[in-house]
């Protein structure tokens, strides 16, 4: 197969797109993404005259069929049923006005963090975290008294938490599906990595609003029972039961709890299930249209070249690891859509660790993480945009507070260095430099 640079066509195509016009526009959501998608498909299918268009259309197909593609794209479908179904019993606010109602007024801009890492971890949705909560940040801020960015940024890091770790998280859905491992063994690894970050963040909010003043005097109402669907989803997932039975559990779970508390009709439940549905559509399809893609430039040997120029300028497992932690993150920033860089970055990153033996929860883990890194700092993506605006701040106001982003990825880069790297499997270099030294042997006998 032929390595030409040419085959990596497609992939810059889609970044000129929508990088380019993001960047005249001064709007990086001015041009779909799926748009871009589909037209860096079509390039790709303009490419390689060696191939009929019927043959190029079988590889896509079989790029697009494969199981861990149709697996994520099945886990994304229920995860946003039982989170729009959940909502709409009246989960999340419960869950956020139990939180608060247990906090301590001079703990609650670390609270506000703390409770947004478990509606994120809860949800899976860092939008829907920072939807549900920016406007609880905003009261917060105007019954205390505290800077309303300290308390913006808190709600963001803790979406962001969530938006990495939870197990129905669709960037860890990608991520654990295009390596081909457990969703708790790919939690285990990422848990133990942010979890200093996330204490540490916890205790540099605690002393930036040590000596502020505050007063809050308001009352939060919740009904525990709506957040027991959460807590059922959360255990079932990390206990390790099958991730499509947790998830139906928990949208029956929520329907039953809706109609029993006149949330909703039984009728009206299945409108909510669908709009939850329908909110995970798009990163479905272009799910589907990225796998077409890869397929395409890995036939034209696109894929191979990656490999081979992070190779020239890699060595051992660390500096593999290092490579897909770059590579995921220069997307992200191009893209201002960590699910999608994952899913771009995926299959490039499941090459390089099976050629440098990196265990597979191993790179879910990096991808997750910088990925989101990337996502949680740049003023440009969804995130900072929308608690923005809706607490009437610029990104640039919000970003100085953003700690937790910033700390999770020191945190990913020490445990990359430090990290004892003598249990992974062997790679692929690795296995051929040692059958290379036992046919040199066998031939000196």
């Amino acid at each position: 197969m032929k390595r030409r640079g040419w085959a990596l066509l497609p992939f810059i195509v889609f970044i000129v797109l929508f990088a380019g016009v993001g960047i005249i526009s001064g709007d990086f959501y001015g041009m779909p993404a799926l748009v871009a998608f589909v037209a860096a498909l079509f390039v790709g299918m303009l490419q390689n005259r060696k191939l009929t268009f019927d043959e190029k259309l079988s590889i896509i197909a079989k790029g697009a069929g494969d199981v861990n593609i149709i697996t994520m794209i099945l886990i994304f479908i229920v995860a946003g049923a039982f989170s729009g179904v959940v909502t709409a019993a009246g989960g999340v606010d419960s869950t956020v006005n139990f939180g608060l109602s247990v906090m301590p007024p001079q703990f609650m801009v670390p609270g506000l963090f703390v409770i947004g890492c478990f509606i994120s971890l809860s949800m899976g949705t860092s939008m829907g975290t920072i939807t549900a909560l920016a406007p609880i940040a905003l009261g917060v801020s105007q019954q205390t008294g505290f800077p309303l960015a300290i308390c913006i940024g808190a709600v963001v890091c803790g979406a962001m938490f969530g938006d990495n770790l939870s197990m129905i998280s669709d960037t860890t859905i990608a991520a654990v599906r295009t390596q081909g491992c457990e969703m708790k063994d790919k939690f285990k690894q990422n848990f133990f990595i942010v979890l200093p970050a996330a204490v540490v963040t916890v205790i540099l909010f605690f002393i930036q609003t040590l000596g502020m003043s505050y007063n809050s005097q308001a009352s939060y109402d919740y009904n525990f029972v709506q957040v027991i669907p959460y807590l059922v989803v959360l255990i079932g997932a990390l206990i390790g039961f099958n991730v499509f039975l947790v998830l139906i559990s928990g949208i029956i779970l929520s329907m039953i709890v809706g109609v029993a508390y006149g949330e909703f009709t039984l009728l009206e439940s299945f409108t909510a299930i669908g709009d939850g549905m329908t909110g995970l559509f798009e990163i479905s399809i272009i799910s589907l249209i990225v796998a077409c893609i890869v397929s395409l430039i890995k036939e034209n040997g696109g894929i191979n070249l990656i490999i081979d120029t992070i190779k020239k300028r890699t060595k051992g497992k660390r500096g593999a690891e290092f490579g897909i932690a770059l590579l995921v993150l220069l997307v992200d920033l191009c893209t201002a859509n960590n699910t999608v860089a994952i899913v771009m970055a995926g299959p490039i990153a499941k090459e390089i660790g099976d050629e440098f033996g990196v265990e597979p929860k191993r790179v879910a883990s990096l991808l997750d993480i910088f990925a989101s890194v990337g996502q949680g700092l740049i003023p440009y993506g969804a995130q900072l945009l929308t608690a923005a605006a809706l607490v009437g701040l610029t990104p640039l106001n919000i970003i100085p507070n953003l700690y937790y982003p910033a700390l999770m990825a020191v945190c990913a880069i020490l445990f990359i260095i430090f990290r004892p790297q003598n249990f992974t499997p062997k790679g692929k270099k690795e296995e051929e430099k040692e059958i290379q030294e036992e046919l040199a042997e066998r031939i000196k006998l």
